[in-house]
């Protein structure tokens, strides 16, 4: 492999890499050359392309600092850190409880910020001799652009992950580190998490069915059609690479149209 997007010699850390998105993001990121870590909250899992799994929750300080001591050890250095670890919440604003609102808070907004804690001082070293630098992908969602009916808290996590990337991609570049930060913002994702919310869809009574929630939901893209969680992986792979050396604070769109509508 040869040109901007190689990234042999890369070392990547994957959070939420068991999930569809997660596991195309190991497996595009091995097959552009890097060695992906691939963690999740499971104590043991399989992850295709992954150079070594890593138990992870994302909520605990601990955990970040265990497993960032454990790449340092045994790679020396870490290039790219993906946190994509989130969860859904589809439910009424009445129906929310407090503790499922703080859960969600916790996954997708806390855990990018102890992420990005944990690893930044690994990230600046490596990526002084790193062309592009280090870099640091967020996932957020359309949801983190636009609201969604029964996706209050969702929306909210997913909002100030993109504002918590842009401010980061910031301090980073007035300190003179070489950490680039985007966030990454996919439509609908044919996934078990969008089955979920499907089905969350058909309790709340906005469909009579699931066949009926996903058609909806298809034709709320302009091509007609969800995504698949490798065409999410392959702009992480991009953003995490040279090419992309002059992109930080931005938000990558991959919606298939949805934001344009």
């Amino acid at each position: 492999m040869s040109g901007k997007t190689d990234l042999t010699g890369a070392v990547a850390l994957v959070t939420g890499a068991t999930g569809g998105i997660g596991r195309a993001t190991v497996a595009a990121l091995a097959d552009s050359g890097a060695q992906a870590i691939a963690t999740d909250v499971a104590r043991q899992a399989d992850v295709a392309g992954a150079a070594l799994y890593a138990p992870l929750d994302v909520t605990s300080p601990e955990d970040w600092a265990s497993v960032i001591a454990r790449i340092e050890q045994y790679f020396g250095r870490l290039d790219i850190l993906v946190n994509n670890a989130g969860i859904s919440v589809t439910n009424s604003i009445a129906d929310t409880t407090l503790a499922e609102f703080r859960k969600c808070m916790a996954i997708n907004v806390e855990g990018v910020f102890l992420g990005t804690q944990a690893a930044q001082p690994l990230l600046a070293r490596s990526g002084v001799d790193r062309d592009g630098g280090s870099s640091i992908i967020n996932l957020s969602s359309v949801g983190g652009l636009r609201g969604a009916a029964f996706m209050s808290t969702y929306c909210a996590s997913k909002g100030a992950v993109k504002l918590y990337s842009k401010s980061a991609a910031l301090e980073f570049a007035m300190l003179k580190l070489p950490i680039r930060v985007n966030s990454v913002h996919p439509g609908g994702i044919d996934t078990n998490m969008m089955d979920t919310i499907f089905a969350r869809y058909v309790d709340e009574g906005v469909f009579p069915d699931l066949e009926t929630a996903r058609g909806a939901v298809s034709a709320g893209h302009a091509m007609s059609r969800m995504g698949q969680p490798d065409e999410i992986a392959q702009g992480i792979a991009y953003l995490a690479s040279p090419a992309a050396s002059f992109m930080t604070g931005s938000e990558l769109v991959i919606d298939g149209g949805m934001t344009a509508h």
